[in-house]
């Protein structure tokens, strides 16, 4: 079985370490698959669905925000500033955040408060797609 070693780190919170088979990366091109003896690279990360399978495993799932991946001599490095297991995600509490920044877009406030509520939204929008994405279409956390 080939493996490669891995440590995935949110800005809170370390999320895992340990062998790894497979991993897909929301770019900015696109999904990037990541196996063992990968060649070296950086990449950017995007608000999206990571994908990951520990050796024997299913798919696991998880919505990651802004970050970076790098990969050098078989060990894998994911930074980023959030991340939620599916199980975490709730699609009302989304759904309201993503409601709430969508009308703090319509006030009249200053340029700091409108990027802020701009990534209030896209964070809130992210949840909701994964979570949508891959509770009901592939069977993960049937909740």
């Amino acid at each position: 079985m080939n493996t490669f070693n891995m440590h995935i780190y949110a800005a809170d919170k370390p999320f895992y370490s340990g062998p790894c088979e497979s991993l897909v990366v929301p770019s900015l091109d696109g999904t990037y698959g990541i196996w063992a003896n990968h060649s070296n690279i950086i990449i950017a990360i995007i608000p999206g669905s990571l994908i990951y399978r520990l050796p024997g495993q299913q798919d696991e799932v998880v919505a990651v925000s802004h970050g970076l991946v790098k990969v050098e001599n078989n060990d894998v490095l994911v930074l980023v500033d959030s991340l939620e297991r599916l199980d975490e995600i709730d699609t009302n509490r989304a759904q309201r955040a993503a409601d709430a920044a969508r009308e703090a877009l319509l006030q009249n406030k200053s340029m700091q408060e409108f990027r802020i509520a701009q990534a209030h939204l896209a964070r809130a929008l992210n949840r909701l797609r994964v979570k949508g994405n891959y509770s009901l279409h592939q069977g993960w956390d049937k909740k």
